[in-house]
């Protein structure tokens, strides 16, 4: 009888990592399955979202089809998004002349003040928007994390998606693809 619940115990702690992976695999799967109404086409509906610019008025996302995009999302309280900054900045020197738009989408819990104060002390020359309704992040499929960062083709698809640090040589080598 120990002999058999050992064997049993062993057979249930050797199932433990199998059963892990089929569980994350199939959380994956419906997650997914989540974000795949949010894409149509292969890209971004951004069609009907609307977000503003720092001055209050409101601007149609839809405007930066045609385009390929740099967007990403952060936050003034965000030490990453902090730290990403001068990396975006670079990305906006260097591909702006080139037709790529680079914005950083402000999330909706920022005050637009302090995002304002921020741009300023920071000498961020590319395009600031704030998320105030959260039509922008709606429109990524729900995005909540920062900062959460995306290149678009000139159609809408994504071609690049990171949530965290970027890997700043593939995204360089992207817009280099796109913009040749």
């Amino acid at each position: 009888m120990t002999a058999r619940t050992d064997i049993t115990n062993r057979t249930t702690t050797a199932a433990s990592p199998a059963r892990r992976r089929l569980l994350l695999g199939a959380a994956g799967a419906l997650a997914g399955l989540g974000l795949s109404g949010c894409f149509q086409g292969g890209g971004i509906d951004l069609a009907g979202a609307t977000v503003n610019d720092l001055a209050g008025q409101s601007v149609k996302l839809a405007s930066l089809e045609g385009s390929p995009t740099v967007i990403t999302f952060w936050a003034t309280t965000c030490p990453s998004c902090v730290k990403e900054i001068p990396h975006i900045q670079e990305l906006h020197d260097t591909y702006a002349a080139k037709g790529v738009d680079v914005v950083g989408l402000a999330m909706s819990y920022d005050p637009v003040e302090q995002i304002r104060r921020m741009t300023e002390e920071r000498n961020m020359t590319y395009t600031i928007w704030h998320d105030d309704r959260g039509e922008g992040s709606q429109a990524f499929g729900g995005v909540r994390v920062t900062p959460s960062f995306f290149v678009l083709d000139g159609q809408g698809r994504i071609e690049y998606q990171k949530l965290g640090p970027v890997d700043m040589d593939r995204v360089r080598d992207i817009l280099d693809r796109l913009t040749a």
